[in-house]
């Protein structure tokens, strides 16, 4: 969690000691301790300035159909969508709860096997976004080469020029 205050009130922590969890915090300056966080925040946030175009006022309204796609796409990391992940079925649209369709009419005997069978997708999943960890590991390693700096060196550093967008993380980049 972030060091929000409503995370460090003393009522939290006894009720959290309570229930025998382990609260820690991450650290704001680093957010690369939680990158998948932040990855998803990327994916949301482009989905949102996707949608959205020029009205951004309007990104409460927009944001639920946004965080729905995301969470029934299939991610390359693990090859299945999260819904699947978290719940052990695969995500109906609207569209079937009104006019059922023939996988929800029949669903019912494979709904409790896909349930039985959870465990087994997620480890599964696991094993696809270890092997593509891995996999782009060994790219990236593949590609970098050593450079030795010596004290007195001169090195090109890149500053950001311009002036930043006021429009805050919905600006265009």
């Amino acid at each position: 969690m972030d060091n929000g205050t409503q995370f460090t009130d003393t009522i939290f922590q006894k009720l959290l000691s309570s229930l025998g969890i382990q609260h820690i915090f991450a650290s704001v300056e680093h957010p690369m301790v939680n990158g998948q966080a932040e990855t998803a925040n990327k994916v949301i946030l482009n989905g949102l300035k996707k949608r959205l175009d020029e009205h951004l006022d309007f990104w409460a309204e927009e944001v639920w159909s946004v965080l729905w796609s995301y969470q029934t796409t299939v991610h390359y990391t693990t090859n299945k969508a999260l819904f699947k992940l978290t719940y052990g079925e695969e995500d109906v649209i609207p569209v079937e709860l009104g006019e059922p369709s023939p996988r929800m009419l029949l669903g019912t005997s494979a709904t409790h096997q896909s349930l039985d069978l959870i465990d087994e997708v997620k480890s599964m999943a696991n094993l696809v976004e270890q092997a593509l960890k891995q996999r782009v590991t060994k790219r990236y390693n593949a590609k970098v080469r050593p450079k030795n700096f010596q004290e007195g060196d001169l090195v090109l550093r890149q500053a950001n020029a311009g002036v930043p967008e006021t429009r805050g993380k919905l600006a265009p980049t």
